[in-house]
Order: structure tokens, then C-alpha cells, then sequence
């Protein structure tokens, strides 16, 4: 009911919905002017029987007919009278069942419900609001990011176009602003000078229009957006775009270096708080198959192993965890600690047999190129004959089968197959397919939903990496810089001040990873980091704890501590 006042303000001010009950009303009055008409012919056939009948019996009579009722009552006997209901009743077929229920639905009852949606979806954020994030669509990317600014309690609202989208956006609790996208009183409505991030997520002629329509608004407010074509980048940072972001290259490049083929040496994903953080693959290292605390990391190279990642799986190491061959070791350290970690695994660990990259899209032809310029051979196997690009290097086939595959190499001990389609049923059947076919094979699996990550790893991928995922931890990480670092899927490291409670006390009598699920990587004091703390150190008051966790144990550590 509180929606009532705006929804009769909009359906009786509207000029489509006035041309609307113009057309009702005058519908309506053809209508009473038949059932005038067919009332006052039958008094005068009535009479032609010599029968006399009232005018509320006339008018009952062409009701019932009309509405097919017919009670059967009232009857004519002669042939014209008969011939005058078979009139009356095919034309109340006509009228009153099939196009009265068409005209009021199309005139009024269609327009009423449009007139509901747009006056429950907000036009304008109210005066005052500030620092909150500004989508222009709702897709994969989106849904990830809503997911991660309602973790940290951060506002955003969506701009859409159409009342439709608004309206299912509203039965999804998500925040909607509706407004045409190409016009600088939206993004006024929408407060953008005030806001603190503005992700463009169309497509590249949209986004373009629309970056050039927000600096009519603001100069300062930063700008990402998303670029499908190499050649609108530069198009787009014109338009006045802060962060241009290719992400399906981003991904087939970071799909690539997590091969086996690749280089041995560490990964740096990030730093945080002056700690970097790398990636490292366990197999055919030094340390592969061994314990943790025999592997000889720490005392060889100074990194710390702060988390192994198998599968899907964090693992919080322990002395005892023995390093398993599909591991990725999470490490932190300084940059003259991840030298030595270099030098302690060596330069490379390139295999003579070709990588698989199953997909000759965007994101494979991504990961072809980071393989090649590493020099690392490699097939790719595509169905689309127009996309191939080198008759030595694609396999014209489909991935499921069997043939195309052997072509390719996968039987040959090839150490990775990538799975890069951006079709989730097809990538889960691939890797179902993939595994069956080489059990010890390494498998990265492109994910383009969250909710796919969880069911690639359980059927066998050893990587997941989610296209949705990595655009939103850009962007988180871009907005909160050197306060939250966001790694694989699921997986952060973030800072914060000690706790009041953590005061005075000593790591080991917190028991932070026993509550929560975090580990502890560094004490920041100051200017200076004490990496791998010892458990006997005592917490002050200006102090900051940098730690690792997943989205889950970080809540965890913001509840109880």
C-alpha cells in the first residue's frame, strides 16, 4: 500500500498510459452501445411475437447471450428472433471473451503493473550519500563484487535501464537505480561525483558512451571498465576510463603460467602492507613429496609457506604437511627472499611434450600466446575453423573428442590441459572427460560463474580459476589498497589493528588460527615487518596484524575479534 500514492501519480500523469485509457474507455463504450442496441432490438422482434417485455429484461437477455450464459428463460420462437441471438451471442464471443480480456489486460491491467515497478524502483540515490560504488550492469562480475562490498559493508547500487531488469533485480534484494545510461542526469541522480568507484561493465561501444557521459558529471571519480577488444583500450582511457581491464586475458594468462610447463620460480600475486605474497607450484621442485619441515624452505631461502592450496582446499601448514605434487604454495617474504626461493628451485621445468588448451576463444588464445612467448610448446584444439591462427599449433576438433585430443597430445604425457571455454556445463564435462582419460594430468579449469568453482574441483579439476572472481578481487583490490589483497578464489590477506582484547598478549595465547581459521603472516610496526612472527611475541596497541585466510575464517576473525 505505501506504493499506492506514486503508482496512481505515474499511471494517470504518463502520456502513454493516458493514450491507454483513451483506448479503454472508448472500447467500453462501444461495447455499452452494442448492449444498447442488441437490448432495444429485442424488444422490437419480441413484439414482432406478440410478447411484451421490460427494459431490465431486454438488458438481462443480451447479458447472458453475450456472455454465452444463456439461460434458456427467455427464448425467441421465430426465425428472425433466432437469427438475432445467433448475432448477439457470436458477437459477445467477440467482444466480451476474447477481445474485452485482451484490451483491458494490453490498456490497463499490463500498464498498471509497469506502473508498480517503476514506482518501487528508486530514480535517485537521497542527498548525502557518498563513497559507495556504482555499477552500470548486472552480470558475472557484478554479482561476484555485490557479494564481496556486502561482505566488507560497503554500499554500491546498480544502474539499469529498463523496468523489467530493475524489477527482478528488486525481488533479488539487489540495490537497482533505474535511469538511461547515456545521460548525465542519471549519473547525477546516481551521486557519482561523490562516489568512490564506478565500474563501466558493458560492452565496449557502451562503455564508451558512458564514460564520456560520467566526466560530463565528474573529472575525478575513478573509472574501470571492461575492454572485449584489444583495439578499445586506448579508446576507452580517451573516453576518460581510470583502470581499462582485459579480464578474459587476464585469465588466459594467469591459466598459462600455472601450467606445469612453465617456470618453476615464484609468483608474486601482491603485496600487502610492504609483504609480498607469491604463487609457487610444488611439482618437480626440490621440495616436492617432502615435509614441510624438512623441505628446507625457511632456513634456505627466508620465504614462509603461509597457506597450500590443493584442489579448492586452504590448508593452514604444519610442520608435518607433506607437500603434495598438485600443491600451490602460498609464500611471503621480501623481494631478497623469493631471489633465493628462485634460485633454490631453479629457472625452469620445461616438458617436451605440449601443453592442451581445449578453446581457441579469447581467453585460449591468451593463454597460446603467454605459453609461446615462454616457450613452452602447446596444441590448441578448436572447433571454429575462422579462429585458427597456426595449422602447427590448433587442432581443428571438438574437445570431447577423443580423436582431437590425441592429436593434440594428451595421451603423451603432456603435463597441463587448459579448459578455457566460457561455458560452464561444457568446462565440468571436459574436466570429468579429461580426468577419466589421464588421471595424473594437471587439469586448469576456467569457471565463468562462482557457484560452478566448487563442483569443477569435485569433479577432478586441480585449478579453478573464475573469470567473475578475478574481475571483482581486482577491483576490491584497487578500492581498498594495502588493506585487503584478494588471492585465489576465496582466499584473502588482509590487515588490520590489533584488537583491543589481543593487547598485551602474545600470539600464541590469542589463538587467532584456532578460532578463526587465519594465520598470522607478519607484525607492521611502523615502517617495519616482522614476517613469520615467533608464537612468544607480544601484541601492542600500535601495532597491525597482517593475515591469511579465507572469505569464511576473515568473517570468522572480524566476529570474535
Amino acid at each position: 500500500m505505501k506504493y499506492l500514492p506514486s503508482q496512481l501519480i505515474y499511471f494517470y500523469q504518463n502520456k502513454t498510459m493516458k493514450k491507454n485509457l483513451r483506448n479503454l474507455r472508448t472500447f467500453l463504450f462501444v461495447i455499452a452501445v452494442t448492449i444498447l442496441m442488441y437490448s432495444m432490438l429485442f424488444h422490437f422482434i419480441m413484439e414482432y411475437e406478440g410478447r411484451k417485455f421490460s427494459w431490465i429484461t431486454g438488458f438481462y437477455w443480451t447479458l447472458t447471450v453475450m456472455s454465452t450464459l444463456g439461460f434458456g428463460d427467455i427464448t425467441f420462437t421465430s426465425d428472425l428472433g433466432l437469427v438475432f441471438s445467433m448475432i448477439v451471442l457470436l458477437s459477445g464471443i467477440i467482444f466480451l471473451l476474447i477481445m474485452l480480456p485482451f484490451t483491458f489486460i494490453r490498456f490497463f491491467y499490463a500498464p498498471w503493473l509497469e506502473s508498480q515497478a517503476q514506482s518501487r524502483t528508486p530514480r535517485d540515490l537521497p542527498e548525502g550519500t557518498k563513497n559507495h560504488i556504482i555499477m552500470t550492469n548486472y552480470e558475472p562480475i557484478a554479482m561476484s563484487l555485490i557479494k564481496k562490498l556486502t561482505q566488507y559493508g560497503l554500499q554500491y547500487v546498480v544502474a539499469v535501464q529498463d523496468t523489467k531488469t530493475a524489477s527482478e533485480l528488486l525481488d533479488m534484494n539487489i540495490k537497482v537505480v533505474i535511469g538511461e545510461l547515456d545521460k548525465p542526469e542519471t549519473y547525477l541522480k546516481l551521486r557519482a561525483e561523490h562516489a568512490s568507484l564506478i565500474f563501466v561493465n558493458n560492452d565496449d561501444m557502451l562503455n564508451t558512451n558512458i564514460i564520456a557521459t560520467i566526466r560530463e558529471v565528474s573529472d575525478a571519480v575513478p573509472v574501470i571498465t571492461i575492454a572485449n577488444a584489444f583495439d578499445s583500450i586506448d579508446i576507452l582511457e580517451l573516453a576518460g576510463a581510470t583502470h581499462v581491464y582485459q579480464f578474459t586475458r587476464m585469465l588466459g594468462i594467469t591459466m598459462a603460467q600455472h601450467a606445469l610447463g612453465v617456470s618453476a620460480q615464484a609468483n608474486i600475486v601482491g603485496s600487502l602492507g610492504g609483504v609480498l605474497i607469491a604463487e609457487a607450484y610444488a611439482a618437480s621442485t626440490p621440495y616436492e613429496g617432502k615435509e614441510l619441515l624438512k623441505s628446507g624452505l625457511r632456513e634456505k631461502t627466508g620465504v614462509i609457506v603461509v597457506g597450500i592450496w590443493r584442489r579448492g582446499v586452504l590448508e593452514i601448514p604444519r610442520p608435518q604437511t607433506v607437500i603434495q605434487p598438485n600443491s600451490i604454495l602460498l609464500l611471503a617474504g621480501s623481494e631478497e627472499h623469493f631471489r633465493k626461493y628462485d634460485d633454490f628451485v631453479g629457472s625452469s621445468r620445461i616438458f617436451t611434450v605440449p601443453v592442451v588448451i581445449l578453446g581457441g576463444g579469447r581467453v585460449g588464445q591468451a593463454a597460446a600466446d603467454t605459453l609461446e612467448g615462454l616457450g613452452v610448446d602447446y596444441r590448441v584444439v578448436e572447433k571454429n575453423r575462422d579462429i585458427i591462427r597456426d595449422n602447427s599449433k590448433y587442432i581443428l576438433g571438438d574437445a570431447a573428442d577423443i580423436h582431437a585430443l590425441e592429436r593434440a597430445g594428451i595421451s603423451s604425457e603432456s603435463p597441463s590441459v587448459l579448459i578455457t571455454s566460457h561455458d560452464d556445463d561444457i568446462n565440468i564435462y571436459l574436466t570429468i572427460y579429461c580426468r577419466q582419460l589421464r588421471p595424473n594430468i594437471q587439469i586448469i579449469s576456467r569457471a565463468t560463474r562462482d557457484r560452478s568453482i566448487s563442483k569443477l574441483y569435485s569433479v577432478g579439476a586441480d585449478i579453478v580459476m573464475s573469470y567473475a572472481s578475478m574481475g571483482a578481487n581486482n577491483i576490491i583490490n584497487i578500492l581498498k589498497p594495502d588493506e585487503i589483497l584478494m588471492l585465489a578464489e576465496g582466499l584473502n590477506v588482509f590487515k588490520t589493528r590489533i584488537p583491543g582484547g589481543l593487547t598485551g598478549k602474545s600470539l600464541a595465547d590469542c589463538q587467532i588460527r584456532r578460532k578463526t581459521g587465519c594465520n598470522v603472516i607478519a607484525i607492521r610496526s611502523g615502517e617495519s615487518f616482522n614476517i613469520n612472527p615467533d608464537p612468544t611475541v607480544m601484541l601492542r596497541e600500535d601495532e597491525e596484524l597482517i593475515l591469511i585466510g579465507s572469505a569464511e575464517a576473515e568473517k570468522e576473525f572480524q566476529k570474535v575479534f
